[in-house]
């Protein structure tokens, strides 16, 4: 029986690669994204190259209860969810009181409600079935705060906080969770979040969504509870339990770029 996998924010990017990498092992999709077109001609790409079957879902997932729709239609297609990726996600960059609240509210909506609502949905089904894997897309954001980056970091430490938690409810019961935390790549979420100039991406040499993407496949193919790709990003990530967090906020601050 071929897997079935969901990916949100499969349109472009880590989500796109990993759909790519899916399809490849002869696994079927479920692709959701706002950009519907996008996602037929991905559809039409994976379907002839790979001869699987990919189902698209156009939604708004920064809206509330856009999961529900989600699940709802996958249940109504009769397609079972055996991989859950959480992928879809943005960030901001600024100072936070001259930032866009509208924005910062979807960003809230999208990179923890609604992959919370995905993952309680989806997991229900896993656990009576005795078997599963979730992946949500945190960032080595997650392991400290981020002066210009607030509210971005605080819902990737969220995203790895929670999947942790249900990494361990779920150890007994077949079912894995694991937590991909890339650093910067190149992915288009530089240019979504007006990150161009800052310090942490401008004139580095990042890593492609296509290596990110094959690093957290690989990892939640095996069962791994946090994923840091790169040594650097890993060393980073572990080395700020060892400092004092004032001196992580400062290093924080100019690491990502300071004052905008």
């Amino acid at each position: 029986m071929k897997n079935t996998a969901l990916i949100t924010g499969a349109s472009n990017g880590i989500g796109m690669e990993l759909a790519r990498i899916h399809a490849s092992k002869g696994g079927n999709l479920v692709l959701v994204a706002r950009n519907k077109t996008k996602l037929d001609q991905i559809k039409n790409e994976l379907e002839r190259q790979y001869n699987i079957k990919v189902f698209t879902i156009g939604k708004d997932l920064s809206i509330i209860d856009s999961a529900k729709e989600v699940f709802e239609e996958t249940k109504r297609e009769n397609i079972q969810i055996d991989y859950l990726i959480n992928n879809a996600g943005f960030g901001d960059f600024g100072m936070f009181a001259t930032t866009d609240w509208n924005k910062e509210l979807e960003m809230i909506n999208l990179n923890i409600t609604t992959l919370t609502q995905f993952t309680k949905l989806y997991l229900q089904d896993m656990i009576l079935r005795g078997s599963g894997k979730i992946m949500n897309v945190a960032s080595t954001a997650a392991f400290q705060s981020g002066p210009t980056m607030a509210v971005y970091c605080a819902t990737k430490a969220y995203v790895l906080s929670f999947s942790e938690a249900i990494s361990n409810e779920v150890k007994d019961k077949g079912i894995t969770v694991t937590i991909l935390c890339p650093g910067a790549t190149e992915s288009g979420f530089q240019a979504a979040a007006a990150m161009e100039e800052s310090t942490l991406v401008k004139g580095k040499k990042l890593p492609t969504a296509q290596e990110v993407a094959n690093y957290g496949y690989t990892a939640m193919i095996a069962g791994k509870t946090v994923a840091i790709h790169g040594i650097s990003n890993y060393i980073m990530a572990n080395s700020v339990r060892f400092f004092p967090r004032a001196i992580v906020l400062k290093l924080a601050r100019k690491f990502l770029g300071g004052d905008k």
